[in-house]
């Protein structure tokens, strides 16, 4: 099995395992038993998840603030610091650490261009 692993150190399979019959056939059935929350009390619950792990969540502008003010060439190692374990699965905090590291990759491809350009 092929196995990739993220700049978090995160270990994910890349191969996917085929889809039989069987397999959709019991996914249908399980869907129709996930329907979300029914009663009031558990549709006001849910509508706050999106501030305990999305992009509103303080985990979520801690780690923005952490990464805005990491020194050039300590982004993964700040990214690191500022989470758990558990939490660098989320694909919204892998996304943000990686766009943080290209923005850095840019900025210093950039610099060296600017370097090269000048006359000393």
């Amino acid at each position: 099995m092929k196995r990739y692993t993220s700049l978090l150190g995160v270990v994910m399979s890349l191969r996917k395992s085929p889809m039989t019959p069987a397999r959709l056939e019991a996914n249908r059935r399980n869907a129709q038993k996930s329907t979300g929350p029914r009663t009031p009390r558990g549709k006001s619950q849910s509508r706050l998840n999106r501030l305990r792990s999305g992009a509103r969540s303080r985990l979520y502008r801690d780690l923005l603030l952490a990464l805005s003010d990491a020194p050039p060439g300590t982004i993964v190692e700040t990214a690191r610091a500022a989470l758990t374990p558990a939490q660098p699965v989320h694909p919204l905090f892998a996304q943000l650490v990686e766009i943080f590291r290209q923005a850095e990759i840019e900025t210093a491809v950039r610099y060296a261009r600017l370097l090269s350009q000048q006359d000393f």
